[in-house]
């Protein structure tokens, strides 16, 4: 007992207290330039008003929160789904992969300003438009990632198998896909965040729910604390995404030694 209370003791110091102490820092150094300049409000508000102002009804932010959360959710899943099983066929078809990558690239380097409207114009300005510019956001990363992971394969392993005669089917479940798993979970922790950006950013053209509408309408109306409040609480869902992504890495990827050289 005294050595797994140890262990968790330092867990805390290792991970816990640096980012808390470089947290409280930023804050108190925040609250104490807004009160030796005596900035406005309405242009940088004090960590104190952020807070008050959180307080007042903090359901209200979570509420919406949680709205940008689904989109962005609905968003990733869609987005990984078509990445993945586009990775599957190019992993196993150069000409495929020729033909298809160059397209991939250029719905990356395409403006998401540009593509916003479009999506308005065809779903309207509902929920939709912001799943697809969430997925959009995480498609191109996923696919990447996905198809390296596919063909990341140990050769021999590769070549025993179609020395037994394996079937592609059979090749893909038991070498690849196992294979492909760190690149898809790392790949997570960087397309979940990029799709509740996708969101937050959809919400500013169609929104009249999520962070980004109360972003958009407490920037358009000077309501600085509510907006760095909304801030405040899509970087902890960002926070928290990212932690439960870290835990479940741990937990899946056991067997890898990414995970068995940080233990």
């Amino acid at each position: 007992m005294n050595e797994r209370l140890r262990s968790v003791l330092r867990d805390v110091v290792t991970y816990v207290l640096p980012p808390a102490i470089a947290f409280a820092v930023v804050i108190g150094g925040w609250e104490a330039y807004v009160a030796w300049r005596d900035v406005s409000i309405l242009v940088v508000p004090a960590p104190t008003d952020v807070w008050e102002r959180f307080a007042e009804d903090p359901g209200y932010f979570w509420e919406q929160g949680g709205w940008t959360l689904y989109e962005a959710t609905l968003g990733l899943i869609f987005g990984t789904a078509v990445a993945i099983a586009l990775a599957i066929v190019m992993a196993h078809s150069r000409p495929v992969e020729r033909g298809l990558l160059p397209l991939a690239i250029a719905m990356k380097v395409t403006p998401l300003v540009a593509i916003g409207p479009v999506l308005i114009v065809i779903f309207g300005f509902g929920t939709t438009p912001k799943i697809f510019l969430a997925a959009l956001l995480c498609f191109f990363p996923m696919l990447v990632n996905a198809l390296l992971g596919f063909r990341d394969v140990d050769p021999g392993a590769l070549e025993f198998m179609r020395s037994l005669r394996a079937s592609p089917w059979s090749i893909f479940w038991k070498l690849r896909a196992p294979s492909s798993l760190p690149y898809v979970l790392s790949a997570l922790r960087i397309t979940y965040p990029l799709a509740l950006v996708g969101a937050v950013i959809a919400e500013w053209f169609t929104g009249n729910r999520g962070l980004g509408f109360v972003v958009y309408s407490a920037a358009q109306n000077l309501r600085t604390p509510e907006l760095f409040s909304a801030i405040a609480v899509l970087a902890l869902i960002g926070v928290a995404i990212n932690i439960a992504l870290s835990l479940l890495e741990r937990r899946v990827l056991f067997w890898h030694e990414s995970v068995r050289s940080t233990r």
